[in-house]
């Protein structure tokens, strides 16, 4: 997924994969994945997506600074 936040492309598909979080099992409506990503400019962003009665019922890319991904791995990890 691609999604262009402030002049600046988030890309899975070229971006570094640092940890992926699974909630439930695939087909779980309230089943979520969290997946954190590092761009090669250096840029942290959370890639989520789930489903229809998850917290990410919609397939979304969150920009996050390195201090929150650096905690969001520490409490995730």
């Amino acid at each position: 997924m691609k999604k262009l936040i402030c002049k600046v492309e988030y890309d899975t598909e070229t971006s570094e994969l640092i940890f992926k979080k699974t909630v439930g099992a695939f087909g779980d409506a309230d089943g979520y994945e969290e997946s954190l990503y590092k761009t090669e400019g250096g840029k942290f962003f959370l890639y989520v997506n789930g489903g229809e009665e998850s917290p990410y019922a919609k397939e979304d890319i969150k920009r996050m600074s390195a201090a929150k991904a650096e905690e969001w791995l520490a409490a995730n990890a």
